[in-house]
């Protein structure tokens, strides 16, 4: 009786999963003297225009747990990247905000991180690269109907 041999190499998640902790490696060396971190991207992102937004909302936004955004806005405060105010409508909450030298940085921290992306498809075409920007969206919607 033949068995199936699994070949995790053959499979898109272990490039995917790869890439990801690559990514976050390297993106993570080139911010640091900006004082940024690649898990800090989706505050820094949320909160590029200037908005204030809670702690839910911005937990909700990361699609992560309370627990741990409240970990990461922790730090952050620490590193003065972001500030927070009481929310007046609602006295139990606040609103959280990059403070100026955050938002002055950010324009640095864009052309480090499109510089990866750059470096990371080094050799693709315009072309490839569109195309596969356009299969991965389709995993994700995917994996997000997956994830409920």
């Amino acid at each position: 009786m033949a068995r199936d041999v699994w070949d995790p190499m053959a499979t898109p998640g272990h490039y995917i999963s790869r890439i990801a902790l690559g990514l976050a490696r390297v993106g993570d060396a080139r911010l640091r003297d900006l004082g940024f971190a690649t898990a800090q991207l989706p505050v820094l992102t949320a909160l590029k225009e200037g908005a204030r937004l809670s702690q839910t909302e911005l937990a909700r936004w990361a699609k992560v747990e309370q627990p741990t955004m409240a970990q990461l806005l922790s730090r952050m405060e620490r590193d003065g990247l972001i500030r927070r105010e009481p929310d007046p409508a609602d006295r139990r909450s606040s609103l959280i905000s990059l403070t100026e030298e955050t938002l002055a940085k950010l324009p640095a921290g864009r052309a480090i991180l499109e510089q990866g992306n750059k470096d990371a498809t080094r050799g693709m075409s315009a072309d490839e690269v569109k195309t596969m920007i356009a299969l991965l969206r389709r995993v994700l919607v995917n994996v997000e109907a997956m994830d409920g």
